[in-house]
């Protein structure tokens, strides 16, 4: 919620609510000029009503979690009613409410949509001028007010175009980020192996061959009895069997902490905000297993982001009947049946894989929420 209510004060908005000001001040100081559309008697409380009206319906796109048609509808309303005060009143500054949709329109439409959009509605602006406002340079007119939209237009959409590109900036970040710590982990892994075998198959050899020529020297009879001799191949023993311990505990080894690669990957992302909740035995037990998680996390924190909108994610990983679990969930603001995509698709064919399972779900305020388990492995 606060999240929403600091959308109050974004740049863009504080510009729109200066506008609409600028505007309320032409229509709150001097009596309208009425074309006749609405009755004299009713025209100037109908239009300062009107321009209230735009105002609760821009805060209500700025503050309630609707979904891009919403949006959508709320701005059309927004043109008809200004399009509605430019037919009704001659008011001079009326034209700049168009602005400011046109600004919010080019966050929700493709270039050629908006183009559409932008050609409608300045060709409504210019018959309703020709026809009620009786002037005799219609065209200047709507070339003056087209121009400051098309600007407005331009800056939102490029505005949006820098977010899409640092989300996606941020994406790979965290793709980079979840790779790089597979990597590690995998080399950690690896050099572990390594080292075990590396013991095992010389250290541990050259023992051997050193108790058994310190057997050879005590069965000696010059050496039977020699204290240091016997003390030797004790020592021999112990280190011999010590060995073999750290070995055996260097191969069963309780499994890949992923508290630090989950961590990096979520700490890219300015929105959604994640909650990590992990338990200290939910490890997993191979890289494949650890990739499985990690990129379950990626897509779902990528979704959140880019299609929720959502401002917070919950993801626990916890170890329950002999298995890995990942309850992943956000408070974003979907709304019908879930679509399937690619990335989903690939998520739950990455756990099948191995042996787990995922389930996806919309909550009832409209959030997604992710229950993927994995097998517990030796």
């Amino acid at each position: 919620m606060w999240t929403r209510l600091r959308n109050l004060i974004e740049p863009m908005n504080v510009a729109a609510y200066v506008a609409w000001l600028a505007i309320g001040m032409e229509i709150w100081r001097s009596a309208p000029s009425g074309t006749g559309v609405i009755a004299e008697a009713w025209l100037w409380p109908t239009i300062i009503t009107l321009h209230a009206l735009v105002l609760l319906l821009f805060l209500a796109g700025v503050l309630l979690p609707l979904s891009d048609s919403q949006r959508r509808v709320l701005i059309w309303i927004e043109v008809l009613l200004a399009l509605l005060m430019i037919a009704s009143a001659r008011y001079t500054a009326i034209p700049v409410l168009l602005i400011i949709s046109m600004a919010q329109n080019a966050q929700l439409y493709r270039p050629r949509q908006l183009a559409l959009v932008f050609v409608l509605v300045n060709l409504a602006m210019y018959l309703i001028v020709r026809a009620w406002w009786q002037s005799q340079t219609p065209l200047i007119f709507l070339m003056i007010n087209a121009s400051f939209q098309l600007f407005a237009m331009m800056t939102s959409w490029y505005a949006v175009t820098a977010e899409r590109s640092r989300d996606a900036l941020v994406a790979t970040h965290a793709d980079l980020i979840a790779t790089r710590s597979l990597l590690a982990e995998s080399a950690r892994d690896s050099e572990r192996l390594r080292l075990s075998r590396e013991l095992h198959d010389v250290a541990g050899h050259k023992l051997t061959a050193l108790k058994l020529n310190l057997s050879v020297l005590a069965r000696d009879p010059r050496w039977q009895d020699n204290e240091p001799v016997r003390l030797c191949a004790q020592l021999a023993d112990e280190l011999l069997a010590d060995l073999r311990g750290v070995v055996q505990q260097m191969r069963l080894h309780d499994g890949m902490d992923l508290r630090a690669a989950l961590t990096g990957l979520a700490a890219p992302f300015p929105k959604p905000r994640a909650h990590l909740q992990l338990a200290e035995d939910a490890r997993v037990a191979d890289i494949a297993q650890a990739e499985a998680v990690l990129r379950t996390v990626q897509e779902a924190l990528t979704n959140a982001a880019r299609h929720g909108n959502a401002e917070n994610i919950w993801i626990v990983l916890a170890r329950k009947d002999g298995c890995i679990t990942l309850d992943i969930r956000d408070d974003g603001r979907g709304s019908g049946a879930l679509r399937i995509g690619n990335g989903l698709s690939g998520m739950r064919e990455r756990l099948e894989a191995i042996g787990g399972g995922l389930q996806i779900e919309r909550g009832p305020a409209g959030g997604v929420q992710l229950l993927a388990s994995l097998p517990v492995l030796a």
